[in-house]
C-alpha cells in the first residue's frame, strides 16, 4: 500500500511516497490453503462440514475444499495412516472467538485431544486436537491479531 505524505517546511515542500513496508517486505501474500490429508476423503468432508458448520466450496473425488472466514482447508486423499504417535512438522491454528467451546465440540465430534486450552501470554488461547485421520487441528483466540 502506498502512502503520500506532504510535508511543508518555510523554505520547502516536499511530497513523499512510501510503501508500507510489511506489505512489501516479502513475496509471499499470506496464508491460503490449508490441506489435510485423509485415507477416507467422504467421511473426512462430513467430519470437516459437521465442526466448521459449512459444505465445502470445492467437491470433487481428488480434492474437497471449504471456505473458512477466506482462507481455504483442503482435503486430499491419502494412502495409509499415520502413527498414532506421528508428530506433527507443523500445527495450523484456525481463528476462534471461543476456543473452550470449539475445543469441546471438536472432542465431542471424535477428535483426539493433543493440546487442551492453554493461555500462551497476554488472552491468546490455543488448543488442538488430531482429526480422525491423525492431522493435527488447530484453534486459536487471538485479540491481538487481526487481519488486513
Amino acid at each position: 500500500m502506498n502512502t503520500t505524505t506532504i510535508i511543508n517546511f518555510s523554505c520547502v515542500s516536499a511530497i513523499f511516497t512510501y510503501t508500507n513496508q510489511n506489505a512489501m517486505a516479502s513475496s509471499f501474500l499470506g496464508l491460503r490453503t490449508v490441506v489435510y490429508k485423509t485415507t477416507d476423503l467422504s467421511a473426512a468432508k462430513e467430519w470437516y462440514a459437521d465442526v466448521l458448520g459449512i459444505q465445502p466450496y470445492f467437491d470433487e473425488p481428488f480434492y474437497v475444499g471449504f471456505n473458512v472466514g477466506g482462507y481455504e482447508l483442503g482435503l486430499h486423499p491419502a494412502e495409509g495412516t499415520p502413527p498414532e504417535d506421528a508428530e506433527p512438522l507443523a500445527t495450523t491454528y484456525w481463528g476462534v472467538n471461543d476456543v473452550e467451546g470449539v475445543y469441546n465440540k471438536l472432542i465431542a465430534a471424535g477428535g483426539t485431544p493433543v493440546e487442551q486450552p492453554s493461555n500462551v501470554g497476554g488472552a491468546i488461547v490455543v488448543a488442538s486436537v488430531r482429526d480422525p485421520w491423525g492431522n493435527i487441528f488447530g484453534i486459536i483466540y487471538n485479540p491481538d491479531f487481526s487481519l488486513g
